[in-house]
């Protein structure tokens, strides 16, 4: 077959429409099993391309015949073959969903005549879905989202947009970048004025244990019973302070007893009574803990990873994809919270992350947004 027949869109035509469906699920999966990897390694700071995929608990080197997706999963009821250490069915969910999300795009955005045209939107498609799929499951677990895929969604939205301006409804290529950067900025500077009036209206969470709990002040976070909260969260203006009345505190070469806690960016205060209390600069001081059963922590309506999620969300749907889903994952929020609240699960409704309701809706959006945008205003 030579090079022209290869290129022959009638050739392509000829292939059945379904034969894609295959190959994109199939596809999907491959990236979801590479997904995992990302959810796994990425908040913890590790590489994403070595070591090989091995198994967490023995270190077993997975041989690429037992690295197969979902098959090798159910073949091996969830175990590790070498030390029968159980496996997540979170591995087994994320690459499933994966592939329904590149089936989904191949169905919804596929055209069997002209396979070739249409190829490019369909897997830029897809592999946006993928990074807010890693998104969600890193969000959940961590409550974070890295910047690996904000910065990287930023500037990946703007590369496809100038190529395939379609994509934001443009037909010339500075023309679409200039719609994704528009999105982008709209996307992140109006979560940040969200971020922002919830500061104001909102500062202040109050954290309380049936019995006295030790908390720990290390270098660059604060460690909770059930959580780790970064300083960069906690401390966004000047103003924010952490306080906390404690029964002890115990730094590494001194101790002081039922003392009220002061921590800001700038000073470390320990009052023991009203007229006796002692400064330091934390600049100082690289871990104290002390134990309380009730805490006041600085907190934001959002953390700065959602303005960045925003901001890569946006580059790839532009500003009115930016409006839907802003609109959209508020309501979502809100059922999620109503319901968690009628289970009897309200410390979980103040607890779950915001970035998988953006993301549910920005999917939202690239499937039926126009429809729904439509039906509405009809």
């Amino acid at each position: 077959m030579g090079i022209d027949a290869i290129f022959d869109t009638r050739n392509w035509a000829a292939v059945p429409f379904h034969f894609w469906s295959l190959v994109f699920f199939v596809l999907g999966c491959i990236v979801g099993s590479f997904l995992n990897v990302c959810i796994h390694r990425l908040p913890l700071g590790l590489s994403i391309v070595t070591p090989k995929s091995h198994c967490p608990h023995c270190k077993y080197s997975i041989p690429w015949y037992l690295n197969i997706p979902l098959v090798t999963w159910l073949a091996l009821r969830g175990r590790c073959k070498n030390c029968g250490a159980p496996i997540s069915p979170r591995y087994f969910v994320v690459e499933l969903l994966t592939g329904i999300a590149f089936l989904s795009c191949w169905l919804a955005f596929g055209d069997a005549g002209h396979p070739l045209q249409s190829m490019p939107v369909t897997l830029v498609y897809s592999i946006f879905i993928a990074g807010l799929i890693a998104a969600t499951f890193i969000d959940f677990e961590h409550f974070i989202i890295p910047d690996e895929i904000t910065w990287g969604g930023i500037a990946a939205g703007l590369a496809a947009s100038f190529f395939l301006p379609s994509l934001q409804g443009e037909r010339m290529l500075g023309r679409g970048m200039l719609q994704s950067l528009i999105g982008a900025v709209v996307g992140a500077g109006t979560i940040y004025a969200i971020l922002r009036l919830g500061k104001l209206l909102f500062g202040r969470q109050r954290v309380k244990w049936p019995k006295a709990e030790r908390i720990v002040f290390a270098e660059t976070s604060v460690h909770l019973t059930d959580r780790e909260i970064p300083y960069d969260e906690l401390f966004y203006r000047k103003s924010d302070v952490i306080v906390a009345r404690a029964k002890s505190v115990e730094m590494i070469d001194r101790s002081y007893f039922d003392a009220v806690v002061r921590l800001s960016q700038k000073s470390l205060k320990i009052e023991q009574d009203k007229f006796e209390t002692v400064e330091y600069d934390p600049e100082g001081i690289h871990h104290f803990e002390i134990v309380t059963s009730e805490i006041v922590l600085p907190r934001e309506a959002m953390g700065l990873g959602d303005v960045k999620f925003m901001g890569a969300i946006g580059a790839f749907v532009g500003w009115p994809g930016v409006i839907f889903s802003l609109m959209i994952s508020s309501m979502i929020g809100a059922v999620a919270g109503v319901t968690l609240i009628a289970m009897g699960r309200r410390r979980w409704s103040s607890r779950m992350p915001y970035g998988p309701y953006i993301a549910l809706a920005a999917v939202i959006w690239i499937f039926a947004g126009n429809e729904i945008v439509r039906a509405i205003f009809r």
